[in-house]
């Protein structure tokens, strides 16, 4: 996701997304310890942009 992407959500919207990340990243990690991922980037595609949306979502708190 572009940051100009996460930008333009809503706070509920940005909590949505992020906790379907997160859960896209707990199923990667299990798959990443059986050996069965194929797209590895992925896992640190998605580490970023859970890291940007928490980053959004603490801005727009702050705000």
């Amino acid at each position: 996701m572009k940051i100009a992407d996460i930008r333009g959500l809503t706070p509920d919207q940005l909590a949505e997304t992020l906790i379907s990340l997160k859960k896209e990243q707990f199923n990667l990690r299990f798959q990443a310890a059986t050996g069965q991922v194929e797209k590895t980037h992925r896992v640190n595609e998605i580490r970023k942009d859970i890291a940007r949306i928490k980053t959004v979502l603490r801005a727009k708190a702050a705000a």
